[in-house]
């Protein structure tokens, strides 16, 4: 670990390897996973790059500030899950709107329309093997090759975490839920 204290450091190696795409992993139990990805797909639209977001617990009932604000910039958003799952009044109901969020997901992936997906809590219907770890790594991997993507959630599988070029953990020092303060529109959600 680096000093925060010393101003300079050495400088990282430099990287050789050009890519046509990459995959990113936001998994931890800190908030800022799904609000980094929206960052990188604001990031690539402001790029130029075609963007999809699949949610996979987000109903469409849902109204989020990053939803509206991504629709207007170009972005185009699915969310499909039926809602926090102990919220759900039939979890069968809730395991087959997440399956029928991977087949609409995985062929964004493979049509190669989009040059980044978003793939919004991902990691919770493959934990829970409502969704096959391997066949989202094959589908990920087979993937046309100008396609990034991005996985979101807690728990990635190690599955998921070798598949990323980029896998980062979010750490949850202290969060406003656990001291009983509720989610704040604009800034939660």
């Amino acid at each position: 670990m680096s000093d925060p204290t010393t101003p300079r450091r050495e400088a990282p190696a430099r990287a050789t390897e050009r890519r046509a795409s990459l995959v990113l992993v936001n998994t931890g139990e800190g908030k800022g996973k799904s609000t980094a990805a929206f960052g990188t797909a604001l990031r690539a639209v402001g790029a130029g790059l075609r963007v999809a977001v699949v949610q996979f617990l987000k109903s469409g009932k849902w109204k989020t500030g990053e939803e509206e604000a991504g629709r207007r910039l170009g972005i185009d958003w699915w969310s499909l899950g039926d809602g926090f799952t102990w919220d759900s009044k039939n979890m069968d109901e809730t395991e087959a709107k997440a399956r029928a969020a991977w087949e609409a997901a995985k062929g964004l992936i493979a049509g190669g329309a989009y040059q980044l997906v978003v793939l919004d809590e991902v990691t919770y219907p493959v934990t829970w093997g409502w969704i096959d770890e391997a066949e989202v790594v094959a589908t990920i991997s087979a993937r046309p090759e100008h396609v990034n993507i991005i996985l979101t959630g807690r728990d990635a599988t190690p599955g998921l975490i070798e598949l990323a070029d980029t896998a980062t953990e979010m750490v949850k020092r202290k969060h406003a839920f656990d001291a009983g303060v509720k989610a704040l529109k604009g800034v939660d959600f």
